[in-house]
């Protein structure tokens, strides 16, 4: 068994999230508490009660995603106690902290702070300069980038995410995005608009990162002690300088998740556990496994959750 263990990003939150672990344990309730020390706005009611619309702001959702994620893998941890270990680490999107955190690179606090000013920055840019996300559903992303180029000059849009084969997130201003899903519809395509105001990992967002990057200059980064794959380059990445500036580079370029979770199937990851709130990146498993690839997709956000997921490892 090689298990690769997986972080959401934003999109999977909901109210409650994290507060059995908190509720049950001690280490658990301590990640809450301090990434709530670092912040300067009441991060546990918010994850707890919200309102929605306060906690779906990029300066609050960033850090709420971020520390639930954390706590999650805490319980993990415990529970898998010195019996087994992930092989590698990834994260989708604003996940991809977390699996620095869980990797050794960055301490908790540290996560946390990082978080909060990649957050407060996106939100600016998302200010300056609106936008959205679509998922084009049914298209291969050599088609997506065709129906792009044929847009030019109808506003700003990107392929953002390679989510799997068949399912793209494109990000941009909207009448370039309105430009691309009426070709894309046309030619069978679905097009789901996503609950985001930041055209997140697009040129729009593109000032947030000299900004970030001098603010991660002072962030001490560690040598993962786990492999990482990171959003940018589909590969792990050892030299602490190259991880800083891909990490800022992140914010405005493509998530290539398709190509991270092939490319773990192909060194044969067997076991894909998602550690955080929702299950967006195990259905997405369905969607990127070769037929015919045995393979095991867990979830867990409560202890119950991960009591289950404990069972299916045997």
């Amino acid at each position: 068994m090689k298990i690769a263990v997986l972080f959401p990003g934003q999109g999977s939150q909901f109210l409650g999230m994290g507060r059995e672990f908190i509720d049950s344990d001690s280490d658990c309730a301590a990640i809450m508490k301090m990434a709530a020390s670092v912040c300067d706005f009441p991060l546990e009611s918010l994850c707890q009660e919200g309102p929605m619309e306060e906690l779906t702001r990029a300066i609050h959702l960033q850090p709420a995603i971020t520390v639930t994620n954390l706590i999650c893998y805490q319980g993990l941890k415990r529970a898998w106690g010195d019996s087994l270990s992930a092989a590698c680490f990834a994260g989708h999107s604003l996940g991809e902290y977390s699996a620095l955190c869980a990797a050794g690179v960055l301490s908790v606090e540290d996560t946390i702070r990082l978080v909060i000013k990649r957050g407060a920055l996106m939100e600016r840019e998302g200010q300056k300069n609106p936008g959205g996300m679509r998922a084009v559903i049914g298209k291969t992303i050599d088609e997506v980038e065709e129906i792009i180029a044929e847009c030019s000059g109808a506003g700003i849009v990107t392929a953002a995410n390679y989510n799997t084969e068949l399912q793209i997130v494109i990000s941009g201003s909207i009448d370039g995005l309105d430009s691309v899903e009426k070709i894309a519809t046309m030619d069978g395509a679905r097009v789901i608009p996503l609950a985001v105001s930041v055209a997140n990992h697009s040129p729009l967002v593109a000032e947030a990162v000299p900004d970030f990057s001098d603010f991660m200059s002072g962030v001490s980064f560690n040598k993962p002690a786990t492999p990482v794959y990171f959003n940018v380059s589909a590969k792990p990445e050892q030299d602490t300088d190259k991880i800083k500036e891909m990490m800022a580079s992140q914010i405005a370029s493509r998530v290539r998740w398709f190509e991270i979770i092939s490319t773990m199937i192909d060194e044969g990851v067997d076991t894909f556990i998602e550690v955080g709130p929702k299950t967006v990146l195990k259905g997405m498993m369905r969607k990127i496994a070769p037929k015919g690839y045995s393979y095991k997709a867990l979830q867990f956000d409560t202890p119950e959750g991960l009591a289950k997921c404990m069972d299916k490892l045997g």
